[in-house]
């Protein structure tokens, strides 16, 4: 439990720096949707997946969704814009990204991406609930924070979300 709040308190302290007040509810590590379905109870709000990516120019998104929406990569490549093809990140590649690995990716790891160079895309349905729950940079808690507070953060970050319509 000590690793994960020290890998979690650098976000908790910029939420707090921001004013964004943040519930974490702690649990078993959760590596997909189905686990984090069966273990949740009746947690509020959206739930939702992240996708890290990349295209043949070596671009990267990271893309949040909805938990259960089926994502196209091919029609996603042209709604980002995508230089051809897209296909996943690889779990070094995210690491040295986005600092943390597969099964707990989240919108929150912005907050590690020193270099700037993976661009955030964001569901507009992920804003449809009044809170958005998301990893808080480790598999086992999940932050339940406002929808316009995780807009919040992003800006502030400097990554204001492309919002996207999913095909």
């Amino acid at each position: 439990m000590n690793e994960e709040k020290t890998i979690e308190a650098p976000l908790l302290a910029r939420l707090a720096d921001l004013e964004i007040s943040v519930d974490i509810h702690r649990h078993p590590p959760l590596n997909t949707v189905a686990e984090s379905k069966a273990l949740r109870g009746k947690m509020q709000g959206s739930h939702i997946k992240n996708l890290f990516l990349r295209d043949k120019k070596k671009n990267k998104w990271l893309v949040t969704v909805l938990e259960d929406a089926e994502v196209n990569l091919k029609e996603l490549r042209n709604v980002i814009g995508a230089s051809g093809n897209l296909s996943f990140g690889n779990p070094e590649l995210l690491y040295q990204s986005l600092g943390v690995k597969p099964g707990a990716v989240t919108p929150f790891a912005v907050i590690n991406n020193t270099k700037a160079d993976t661009k955030m895309v964001l569901a507009s349905n992920v804003l449809a609930n009044d809170y958005v729950n998301a990893h808080p940079l480790h598999n086992r808690a999940t932050a339940s924070i406002l929808s316009s507070d995780l807009l919040k953060f992003l800006i502030e970050c400097g990554y204001p979300p492309i919002i996207i319509e999913l095909p």
